[in-house]
């Protein structure tokens, strides 16, 4: 089935076939300063029939030659390495040519580099396989074969990295009521990026909580709240067991851990955290934060489905439309990977599609 074609992200503007890449062989080039790691990715990768490694690179520089001479259409890369590491490989691949980079980080303290890499216009990023991770081998092969067929499908004008926001929105609060109590958000690849871009265009006086589920490694979701909040006017941080919500201030549900709504004594809402379910793909889940809400708000709490793989907030999406709320997904023109939002888009749950570049005053208007 030939796929629509996507947009740029704030124009109308289709983007030319040519540079939406879906081969029928994904040709990847791996690039990493470690011998054992270069092995290991080029074996994980040519497990799959769908996937050839082109080549590989020892650094940045080197990188940057073969991906001139090979052409591939998607790279593997590591942070660390000498003459020119990751992020810079990022900035200077993208102000060449852009294509889809995926990210490969050890542990979660190179998080800094893996924020600075994302918003130059990598992809996403994945566990990097080490001598010490032998036991989980199986786990981030599965997950780097995905991410490698995922990042393919990105279109590459929607890979230029993300302009931040100068000022937030100005929001003046009409009489009457608000609509909804809660704002309830789900992401995954591409997920840092819009974040960063949407996030700062909130003001101060936001008036609602806003829960965001981000599909993210254990151990970089704090770091990324962190730097979220140094570039906001809403107070922007990791979300912790029973803590109240409050206008103005977004939470982001911490990798490992569901993000769920409930009413304490008093009747306030608090947040919660669960490893249950147990059986879901992701934790946290989309589907489990958005049942909550629908559980807890009823008809007075609006959902948004942004750029990922899969289908994670399908059902909870349908969890809050059963309940009276409201929906809004991405638009296709500005996601990196359009598979969340098109699982709720046609499963005709989605009340309204808003590209990434106009969410921020949308979700002030719906307000």
């Amino acid at each position: 089935m030939t796929p629509s074609l996507p947009t740029s992200r704030d124009s109308a503007t289709p983007i030319p076939a040519a540079t939406i890449k879906v081969p029928q062989l994904i040709r990847v080039v791996v690039v990493d300063d470690s011998a054992f790691v270069r092995k290991i990715v080029r074996e994980m990768l040519a497990r799959s029939p769908f996937l050839e490694v082109v080549g590989v690179a020892r650094d940045g520089e080197e990188a940057l030659q073969l991906v001139e001479e090979l052409k591939p259409d998607v790279v593997t890369c590591d942070l660390t390495m000498p003459r020119v590491d990751g992020v810079a490989f990022v900035r200077r691949q993208m102000a060449r040519r852009p294509l889809p980079i995926l990210i490969l980080s050890a542990s979660p303290e190179d998080g800094g580099q893996v924020m600075e890499a994302l918003a130059a216009g990598a992809v996403d990023f994945v566990q990097k396989p080490t001598a010490l991770a032998t036991d989980e081998l199986l786990g981030i092969r599965e997950r780097l074969v995905d991410k490698v067929k995922a990042a393919v499908r990105a279109p590459l004008a929607n890979l230029a990295p993300l302009p931040l926001a100068h000022e937030p929105v100005n929001f003046k609060r009409q009489a009457g009521a608000l609509r909804f109590d809660a704002i309830v958000l789900g992401v995954s690849t591409g997920g840092p990026q819009a974040l960063r871009h949407l996030l700062p265009q909130l003001p101060a006086n936001f008036p609602v909580p806003l829960l965001m589920v981000l599909h993210m490694p254990v151990g970089y979701t704090a770091l990324f709240a962190e730097k979220l909040n140094e570039l906001s006017a809403i107070a922007v941080s990791e979300a912790k067991d029973g803590e109240p919500l409050r206008a103005g201030a977004a939470l982001l549900a911490p990798a490992g851990r569901h993000l769920l709504l409930r009413r304490d004594g008093a009747g306030r809402l608090v947040t919660q955290l669960s490893l249950q379910p147990i059986e879901k793909i992701h934790r946290p889940s989309v589907d489990v934060l958005f049942q909550s809400a629908a559980e807890t708000l009823r008809e007075r709490v609006l959902a948004v489905v942004m750029t990922g793989m899969g289908d994670d907030g399908k059902q909870g999406a349908a969890w809050i439309k059963a309940q009276g709320g409201t929906v809004l997904t991405e638009a296709e023109k500005s996601c990196i990977i359009y598979g969340m939002p098109r699982s709720v888009v046609e499963a005709g749950l989605s009340d309204e599609a808003v590209p990434l570049g106009d969410l921020a005053r949308t979700l002030l208007q719906k307000l």
